[in-house]
């Protein structure tokens, strides 16, 4: 399958020559950007009867605590290596809102949700996993990897028991 590459400041959008039937968003981990991503769609050997859009969005650049403060690509803070200081809440709420915004992006495009696959490693995971437990929609897949991730909902929603997740 060959697609169209778009980018902007936010994302890097790989386009299907044909109208697109699914979307796969798949988020970066700390300090990388949506461009470590790219690559692997080659790898997939998609058919040409099989026209999926992928989003790679780049997470904000701020600065974070473990880190030294320094400033990179990162989805949410991490303050310290503890459980509890993994990630902050609210840059962890900022960026599965940004998520949000591109799950209804896709949506608008006429992609429906059964046929969108949010995914994303490390951080990128983390935030993912997030957005997939907190989701009231019927999306049919949510994968992270590695598993580490900050605290996240205690239970899913009744529609969201039975959407396959798989972790590594």
């Amino acid at each position: 399958m060959h697609h169209l590459s778009l980018e902007n400041e936010s994302e890097v959008t790989l386009e299907p020559t044909l109208p697109a039937i699914a979307s796969v968003v798949l988020l970066h981990g700390l300090g990388a950007d949506g461009w470590d991503f790219v690559p692997i769609v080659e790898e997939l050997r998609l058919p040409d009867a099989l026209p999926v859009r992928f989003v790679f969005p780049h997470a904000p650049l701020r600065p974070v605590t473990v880190n030294a403060g320094y400033v990179m690509r990162a989805w949410y803070d991490i303050t310290s290596f503890t459980p509890e200081g993994r990630a902050d809440a609210a840059g962890l709420a900022e960026s599965v809102e940004r998520v949000n915004g591109y799950l209804e992006q896709e949506a608008a495009r006429g992609i429906p949700a059964s046929r969108i696959v949010l995914a994303g490693f490390s951080q990128g995971g983390a935030v993912a996993l997030s957005r997939a437990c907190g989701s009231a929609s019927d999306w049919r897949a949510c994968w992270r990897s590695p598993p580490t991730s900050p605290s996240l909902p205690a239970s899913r929603p009744r529609n969201q028991r039975r959407t396959p997740t798989c972790r590594s």
